[in-house]
């Protein structure tokens, strides 16, 4: 995640000192300010923290900064602190769009959990924004979605080396994301030629050295013309050789040979073609051991892997998979013309504690059987991709006797509760797992006579 902010507006100053210092020791860098006026050049739309601030202020208001800030950002958590037993307050704070509220006097241990989670989904927010953004400006340019620190370290090795000319191995298990980074290596590379795919373990022996090489007319038998190869075609661009440990052994002695002189010659040809092209070989085994076996030719292992990058599985990384789920599911919606299906916090904690040895690929799939409705929202205990059960889900409420609104209103209030005891009574995260406004919660509560059993 990125660096924890907040904006602290608080009149009284022996109160302010003691709030930065609880705010700073949860690992925020706080900019203190006694009033909304003196805050208010501090906020911006791409602003990446949190606003936190007094209801009561001289000047203007916290709930008329309030509203300022939802005109600039409508997804800029502003947490409103009221007096105890302010409840007019609150509840106007919630109607004006806060991310939720805290009464006076509170625990350090409630303000920091609450402005975590608001940061959390701050940081969410400006995620997606800047994904969104980057699709706009390259529409067919794959997205490499996460936060985490292993996947931070796979951007940054895309950063440094895509420029240089040199070959890269990508090592990963099936489905986590290599020709997506082959793709991105190719983007910022700044070449012009064609980025160029060719998965080794698809194409049958006896076509391999035409698909690749290319051939003169005459060659081969139902060679009648002449043929570019695929090494040839990603002149000035981009080669990529998916599931590289698959390549016949004969035909490994004459890539090596193509990628050191960066010539090549058609079969059945005599003519030296110069070559121009980046090579990214991908493998989900190791092929120093390949090699040892004598199933792969070391000297093209240290040929192609000048660089080596290393992708990580998603098991190892589970602090991205809501960002991931998110972005797939936005996606699907989309594509399907579907709702966006909401999930809880334990489902949510369950996905990111499960194996998917299929890894994002596996995750992608996953999402669109969310958005159609044919996937379980397992319960405790249950396991991705397990049969639908009675668990599975919200109960359904059809009770004999009562009339369809009857059952409606049951249906809500189980939803409601469920949500409720998934986030141990939180009603602001409550509401955004159910996707509807903290004041349509807070009145649904009152209408069902929900306690929170929060203070």
């Amino acid at each position: 995640m990125s660096a924890m902010q907040a904006i602290l507006i608080e009149d009284e100053a022996a109160l302010r000192l003691a709030t930065s210092q609880t705010l700073e020791l949860g690992g925020f860098t706080v900019q203190a300010c006694a009033s909304a006026e003196e805050a208010l050049p501090l906020l911006r739309p791409d602003y990446g923290g949190v606003v936190v601030t007094d209801v009561r202020l001289p000047g203007r208001s916290g709930l008329e900064l309030l509203e300022q800030v939802v005109a600039l950002d409508a997804e800029l958590p502003v947490i409103v602190v009221t007096g105890h037993g302010d409840v007019s307050m609150a509840v106007a704070a919630m109607r004006g769009g806060a991310y939720d509220f805290i009464e006076k006097p509170f625990a350090a241990e409630r303000l920091q959990e609450t402005v975590r989670r608001a940061q959390e989904r701050r940081a969410l927010v400006l995620e997606n924004r800047a994904l969104r953004t980057q699709r706009a400006l390259h529409p067919d340019l794959p997205d490499l979605v996460g936060r985490s620190e292993a996947i931070e370290r796979v951007k940054t090795m895309i950063r440094n080396v895509a420029p240089a000319a040199v070959d890269v191995l990508i090592h990963g298990q099936t489905g986590t994301g290599k020709e997506v980074v082959a793709r991105l290596l190719h983007a910022a590379s700044g070449r012009k030629g064609q980025f160029v795919a060719i998965n080794c373990g698809a194409l049958p022996e006896s076509v391999f050295e035409s698909e690749i090489f290319g051939h003169e007319a005459g060659a081969f038998t139902g060679a009648q013309k002449r043929r570019i190869g695929k090494l040839e075609y990603a002149n000035g661009g981009t080669v990529f050789l998916d599931e590289i440990e698959s390549m016949p052994m004969a035909l490994q002695v004459k890539l090596l040979r193509v990628l050191q002189e960066r010539r090549l010659e058609r079969l059945g040809g005599n003519d030296s073609i110069a070559l121009d092209c980046r090579v990214v070989a991908a493998t989900k085994t190791d092929l120093l051991q390949l090699a040892a076996q004598g199933l792969f030719r070391e000297d093209l292992y240290y040929r192609i892997g000048v660089v080596s990058l290393e992708l990580p599985r998603l098991h190892d990384r589970p602090d991205d998979i809501p960002l991931l789920l998110a972005h797939f599911v936005q996606d699907a919606a989309a594509r399907f013309q579907r709702p966006v299906p909401v999930w809880s916090a334990q489902q949510m904690a369950q996905w990111q504690a499960a194996d998917w040895p299929g890894n994002v690929r596996e995750l992608r799939n996953f999402a669109e059987r969310l958005v159609l409705g044919v996937a379980p929202m397992p319960a405790s205990g249950a396991a991705i991709g397990a049969a639908p059960s009675d668990t599975a889900g919200p109960p359904c409420a059809a009770v004999t006797g009562s009339s369809l609104p009857q059952q409606v209103d049951q249906f809500e209030r189980e939803l409601i509760v469920r949500a409720l005891d998934a986030v141990d009574g939180n009603v602001s995260l409550a509401a955004d797992h159910l996707a509807v406004p903290r004041k349509t919660l807070y009145d649904k509560l009152k209408k069902y006579q929900i306690g929170t059993g929060r203070k």
